[in-house]
């Protein structure tokens, strides 16, 4: 499983010219998902976004948590986190798991992290979004965790 996080001072996302989602200062988490993923790198994962230390007190940049600064948080799912371009000019997914796989999982780290009272918004699993942020540093970071 892989997230890439990036602070923000808003993210909004779109489906079919309609916003669904929307957030202010916080993080947009894009996460994919691999065959082998299971409950154990979703937990890791949850985690590791509540408790990392992302957003500025005082001096120090990187000082409070999400849960501590009290911001939101907007999750998207982003199969194309698990496209190779190695080969040819097309990228392939062959690492990103199909749906019946990833939506359960997808569903288990949004509740992970509700259920530690973060305000969690998300995208629409499997629908074409447009995503639109304002980065705030700019500050992005990858994280993954595979599976033993």
């Amino acid at each position: 499983m892989k997230i890439l996080i990036q602070r923000v001072q808003r993210a909004i996302v779109i489906v079919d010219d309609k916003p669904i989602s929307e957030i202010g200062k916080g993080l947009l988490i894009f996460i994919g998902i691999q065959p082998t993923d299971t409950h154990e790198e979703t937990t890791f994962l949850a985690e590791k976004v509540a408790n990392l230390r992302l957003f500025p007190q005082d001096e120090q940049e990187f000082d409070l948590s999400v849960i501590d600064a009290k911001h939101e948080l907007l999750v998207v799912s982003q199969f194309t986190l698990y496209g190779s371009c190695d080969k040819g000019r097309r990228p392939d997914f062959f690492n990103a798991a199909r749906p019946e796989i990833a939506e359960p999982l997808y569903e288990g780290f949004v509740k992970l992290l509700k259920d530690k009272n973060i305000p969690v918004k998300t995208g629409k699993f499997g629908a074409h979004m447009v995503v639109s942020l304002q980065n705030d540093g700019p500050a992005t970071f990858i994280i993954e965790k595979n599976h033993i």
